[in-house]
């Protein structure tokens, strides 16, 4: 079947995290993406888990499937001018390089517009374009700590914590991912490109929920609270015979059910639960203390099953290898097989985005490093001989 991107030309020039979850996204759903590393290679190529047979990255695999990869060394005058000539039939640039560099090569937006006005040109950064610290360098766990998020994770009595995986990365992929689109449509009206311009100390900023307006509304300024939601009540993770469930019960209807179900109605009209405001205001000790001994005798499964029968949200913590076995995982076909060139069979995520007419798929491994010089290159007018000579001259 068609998928949803087909026909669109990205050319990648993105390493790390960030800006290869955008363009996965994109090639995922049909986009040429052409992935161009230097001659070393992109840096998360060094990042584990690493294949022990093979010395290639797992991580590195998983995040640049369905791409086209090519070397070129553009701080050479004939790398820029072949990506010059590259950008002329491109859609879609898209780099996530600390502000400056890519003006400094000269294939910034501002020169690649000139020669191609439909151009989309997408960057990723730390802290975005523009403003007093822009030029920065940046990983996740920064961006999650200067965003408020890190001292917002964890509980009172423990240091401020980062969230597990990288979603300032994670997150400024999907922006970034977002944003491309937007501009395409728009695009489509204008016939002009734009630039689009996200920043993971923005993303982060953005996923903080109700703890800015909590801020700036009444003066509190939110701290660590473990698993609860300051606007939900009860809505945590509870210790059962083995292990953990989440439940979360937002509504007064399903509080009723929540009484009835662990055999405690008389706390419907209890004067301290009668309203969402009045549980969290009275959840710690009064509230938990209750859920917590009805809880802790029982087990995930049974308490799935009660929970999912009664209609109330709730699930069991998972492990990773649970998490990946489970069957709704398998179902919406979150799990997929792809065989890699070095490595061998890979068995990682699939693609979340479900379209009924377009859907997109894992067809391809990720490239090795080079691997399709000679395709994509051939495509500019680069022959076999040429492209040897680039070769010996440090150019790809």
């Amino acid at each position: 079947m068609a998928k949803a991107l087909e026909g669109l030309k990205v050319l990648d020039l993105t390493h790390a995290y960030n800006g290869p979850f955008c363009t996965t996204l994109l090639a995922d759903n049909g986009a040429e993406v052409i992935k161009i590393e230097s001659l070393k290679g992109d840096q998360c190529r060094f990042w584990g888990p690493i294949d022990e047979k093979s010395g290639e990255s797992g991580f590195y695999s998983f995040l640049n499937r369905n791409k086209k990869g090519v070397t070129l060394n553009l701080k050479t005058e004939k790398g820029r001018n072949i990506f010059l000539e590259m950008a002329k039939s491109a859609d879609v640039v898209v780099e996530n390089f600390r502000v400056g560099v890519m003006k400094n090569l000269g294939i910034d937006y501002e020169t690649l517009k000139e020669i191609n006005p439909k151009i989309i040109y997408a960057s990723g950064s730390g802290f975005g374009q523009y403003g007093p610290i822009s030029n920065r360098p940046c990983y996740d766990i920064v961006a999650q700590s200067m965003g408020g998020m890190v001292n917002l994770t964890g509980f009172p009595e423990t240091p401020p914590t980062k969230v597990g995986p990288s979603i300032a990365d994670n997150v400024t992929g999907i922006y970034l991912c977002v944003g491309v689109l937007m501009a395409l449509y728009n695009r489509e009206k204008t016939g002009v490109g734009q630039s689009v311009d996200v920043a993971m100390l923005d993303t982060i900023f953005t996923l903080l929920e109700n703890s800015i307006i909590t801020t700036t509304l009444t003066g509190e300024i939110p701290e660590r609270r473990g698993n609860i939601d300051p606007s939900i009540a009860p809505f945590d993770i509870y210790k059962v015979k083995d292990g953990y469930i989440a439940v979360g019960v937002g509504t007064d209807k399903l509080w009723a059910k929540f009484c009835k179900l662990i055999e405690k109605p008389e706390l419907i009209m209890d004067s301290r639960f009668l309203t969402n405001d009045l549980r969290c205001k009275n959840y710690e000790p009064d509230l938990k203390t209750i859920i917590s001994s009805w809880i802790k005798n029982k087990n995930k499964k049974e308490l799935e099953e009660m929970f999912d029968e009664a209609g109330i949200p709730c699930g069991p913590v998972l492990n990773m290898k649970e998490a990946i076995e489970h069957p709704q995982i398998q179902a919406r076909e979150m799990m997929v097989n792809v065989k890699h060139p070095t490595i061998g069979e890979m068995y990682f995520q699939g693609v979340p985005i479900k379209l009924s007419k377009t859907p997109g798929a894992v067809d391809a491994p990720s490239p090795t490093l080079g691997q399709h010089n000679e395709e994509v290159y051939s495509m500019f007018g680069i022959n076999k001989h040429e492209l040897t000579k680039l070769k010996e001259e440090g150019v790809i």
